[in-house]
């Protein structure tokens, strides 16, 4: 579903991504990590069209998408929500999935119609999926950040996509938020047969729901496979999980 090919990127001299390749394949929950600075935000940009990649190439579903722009690569499946929740927060949760139901579906030029009738019943059964039926009319700058997370990822999913990239899904949630946002991701990923990739910072999180992970550091990829072998991987234990040479 995704190929990355020598992806590089560099800041004024500064190397971010050096010469990146993996693949992700259909229907596979994946994950990224690695330490703060790594450079896993400026891989999701590059894949995702929000920066353009020095070299390299990237592929979705077998077409190449190195540098076409975020908008295009959305309608082309490859749904994405941000580290920091990306909502209109003086809509009311109803409204935020609406309205992402209205572009997405090319009704653009009714998105400031106030009737609730436009793809009312395809909103509630999204917001019935993601428990926040109950909460469609509390204006999303309300809710608690576990819920605004769930809400992005409405926000994502109204546009029916392929794969998701999700950017730290559980950042500044409680333990109780990142259970009920795991099992969400998972039960979501399995029901829409949907390519999930995603970067976090929680250990306990990437190594219970991730079927391949892939280790950056210092913008350079120093492992990727099946859990257990990148658990096990001499190098990732000593950059990222904290442990000496011998």
């Amino acid at each position: 579903m995704l190929e990355v090919s020598g992806l590089r990127k560099t800041f004024d001299g500064f190397v971010a991504i050096a010469d990146v390749s993996f693949s992700v394949e259909r229907r596979q929950v994946a994950a990224v990590i690695g330490p703060n600075g790594a450079g896993k935000s400026t891989l999701f940009n590059l894949i995702t069209g929000h920066i353009r990649p020095d070299t390299g190439q990237v592929r979705f579903d077998n077409i190449d998408i190195t540098g076409v722009r975020p908008p295009v690569i959305c309608r082309m499946g490859m749904g994405r929500s941000f580290q920091h929740a990306n909502i209109f927060p003086k809509l009311t949760v109803f409204e935020n999935v609406q309205a992402a139901f209205i572009a997405h579906r090319g009704a653009a030029t009714n998105f400031w119609l106030k009737s609730r009738r436009i793809f009312e019943g395809e909103t509630r059964g999204l917001l019935q999926s993601l428990g926040l039926l109950d909460q469609a009319d509390t204006i999303s700058g309300t809710l608690s950040y576990g819920n605004q997370k769930q809400l992005e990822l409405g926000i994502a999913l109204a546009a029916d996509p392929k794969m998701l990239l999700l950017d730290e899904p559980t950042a500044g949630m409680s333990a109780s938020e990142t259970r009920a946002t795991i099992e969400l991701i998972q039960q979501i990923a399995l029901q829409r047969e949907l390519t999930v990739l995603f970067t976090e910072h929680d250990m306990d999180v990437v190594f219970a729901i991730a079927q391949k992970i892939a280790v950056l550091h210092q913008g350079r990829l120093i492992a990727a496979g099946p859990p257990m072998e990148v658990r096990n991987d001499p190098e990732v234990r000593r950059v990222y999980l904290g442990e000496q040479r011998t």
